[in-house]
């Protein structure tokens, strides 16, 4: 009787054996011990908003909003507080971070005023902000009511591929669909707020709009604005808008993210305080204020 060469075997016993072979494990959940001081809070969106110092081997110092793992640690917070924290982030990214394991290691001077950030809810009327916009024009909010107004905030020179180039990559999608309904499109209009007035000026941000909406110098700027407050305002939009700027060195800032869909009658229709939106999404909101 004819016997199989051993190599053959050996071959045949590695095909079986690949067939059956388990699929490998889920990652794990990863942890990183956060330092840092609270900012503000935000009770119903089970949300703080954080001033950390640099994650090892994760993140650089930020400023940015954390879902919490427990809502009771609300009780024990307050914003100027230190705190020590467990960031645990999931396979999925920042759609399941949150922190545990808060330990108060100081709390706010006993007459620490807190700064009042306000979470823009639907129903909200938006104040009459002003800003200047690429072409030297001072912008007020309520200049845009009887049109759908999509806000978003930037600075130009942001180095985070999902921070602000994320948001001006969504909004040149946004108008290039828009584009498509031309009776839409004149009842919508697009706004880019930079929170870094020193150097986000009328000629930067004319030069960084057109090369988002890709027409460069024959951008006229009718539906898409870019445009920056004062000083004085920036502040004031920051506290509105829940947003979170730091300077860091060499004129980064560490930031969160702003994004609306503001209704004709200058009153807010959807927030988005993170990177994680989609332009269909944003589009169904339009679509709906606009009717």
């Amino acid at each position: 009787m004819n016997r199989p060469h051993p190599s053959k075997l050996i071959l045949l016993a590695t095909a079986l054996t690949g067939c059956h072979t388990a699929p490998p494990p889920a990652p794990a959940s990863q942890t990183y011990h956060v330092h840092g001081t609270v900012m503000a809070l935000d009770a119903p969106h089970n949300e703080l908003t954080l001033k950390t110092e640099e994650i090892p081997n994760f993140m650089a110092p930020m400023t940015m909003s954390y879902p919490l793992a427990d809502p009771s640690a609300y009780s024990e917070l307050h914003p100027g507080d230190t705190l020590t924290a467990t960031l645990v982030l999931t396979p999925q990214q920042a759609q399941t971070m949150h922190l545990k394991d808060i330990v108060v290691i100081a709390q706010a001077s006993p007459d620490y005023v807190p700064v009042q950030y306000h979470v823009p809810e639907p129903g909200d009327a938006v104040p009459n902000f002003t800003v200047l916009n690429q072409s030297g024009h001072t912008l007020g909010l309520q200049q845009f009511r009887g049109k759908v107004l999509v806000m978003t905030f930037i600075y130009t020179r942001c180095t985070l591929s999902d921070f602000c180039p994320r948001m001006s990559q969504n909004f040149a999608q946004i108008d290039k669909s828009l584009q498509s309904d031309p009776k839409l499109y004149t009842q919508t209009h697009l706004l880019s707020v930079s929170f870094d007035p020193a150097y986000d000026t009328p000629s930067v941000l004319k030069s960084y709009g057109s090369a988002y909406t890709g027409r460069y110098t024959k951008e006229t700027f009718q539906h898409w604005d870019f445009a920056a407050p004062t000083l004085a305002e920036l502040p004031k939009m920051e506290h509105y808008f829940d947003l979170g700027v730091t300077p860091g060195p060499n004129g980064i800032l560490q930031h969160s993210l702003a994004t609306l869909v503001i209704g004709k009658d200058g009153k807010v229709v959807a927030f988005y305080p993170t990177n994680d939106w989609n332009v269909a999404d944003i589009l169904t909101k339009i679509h709906s204020a606009a009717s």
